[in-house]
């Protein structure tokens, strides 16, 4: 197809707006997870860690778009286990649910027992080294979806790749805001990492063949975080009520 008519064609751009939207709905799992990891990050790193993790997850969709001929096969049965058959796909997102159902659980500990060194005092930092490492292993399991996803929604490589790149744009301004809401107000930390949980759940039935609808998924975050967001908003209002009510009997007893 010629550039000009390509560009013109009302099919692509359709299905660009509809994958563009698909794929920056896919990577609301990626946003969050990359949040919770730069929390343990000394503040002049963090920025760099998400600038870099989500390079990796662009670099991974570029890539895994590249070789979209073998990637297709990838949903191929390689070997059973009993009733179970299982694809390349299959393993990748098995890998990834348990990492993440055990990040998220190693991640909550510390968070309420806390991980005390030597001297008594409570590790907070990891280095950056290990923080991307994690990362690019996470975007690689992201990524999986979040390909198939396109491959099935877009018949032009061109288009798949652009709006990966637009995908990939709007989580790297979402994850500066994400990653500052939940360092401002500690308690949604743990919603997130509870969101990781539900994440590697899915993940894990995934590959075993047992899809959880993603929309079903979306919805409970997107409850659970109105929720939590209007407990934000009521905490605020008691402490300033508060603030005020210690403001005004310090002035009568003035």
């Amino acid at each position: 197809m010629p550039f000009v008519e390509f560009l013109t064609d009302p099919a692509v751009w359709a299905s660009f707006l509809a994958l563009s939207a698909m794929e920056i709905v896919l990577g609301i799992d990626n946003v969050v997870f990359i949040s919770v990891m730069v929390q343990r990050l000394p503040k002049d790193q963090q920025l760099m860690a998400r600038r870099i993790g989500l390079s990796l997850a662009l670099v991974f969709r570029v890539i895994m778009l590249g070789f979209i001929a073998w990637f297709i096969h990838m949903t191929t049965p390689i070997f059973s286990v009993g009733d179970y058959a299982f694809s390349w796909r299959d393993l990748i997102l098995l890998a990834g649910g348990l990492f993440l159902l055990v990040k998220g659980t190693r991640e909550i500990h510390l968070g309420i027992e806390g991980e005390d060194d030597e001297n008594g005092g409570n590790v907070v930092v990891q280095s950056l080294t290990a923080a991307i490492v994690q990362i690019a292993i996470i975007d690689l399991v992201f990524s999986v979806d979040s390909i198939i996803t396109a491959v099935g929604m877009a018949e032009h490589v061109e288009v798949m790749i652009a709006a990966v790149m637009v995908a990939i744009a709007v989580m790297y301004f979402a994850s500066g805001p994400v990653s500052a809401f939940i360092e401002r107000h500690p308690t949604t930390k743990m919603l997130a990492l509870s969101f990781l949980l539900l994440i590697g759940a899915a993940l894990v039935a995934d590959a075993f063949h047992f899809h959880i609808p993603r929309g079903y998924i979306y919805f409970a975050m997107a409850f659970s975080a109105g929720v939590e967001i209007i407990n934000v908003l009521a905490m605020r209002r008691r402490r300033r009520t508060q603030a005020e009510a210690k403001k005004v009997k310090g002035a009568a007893k003035g």
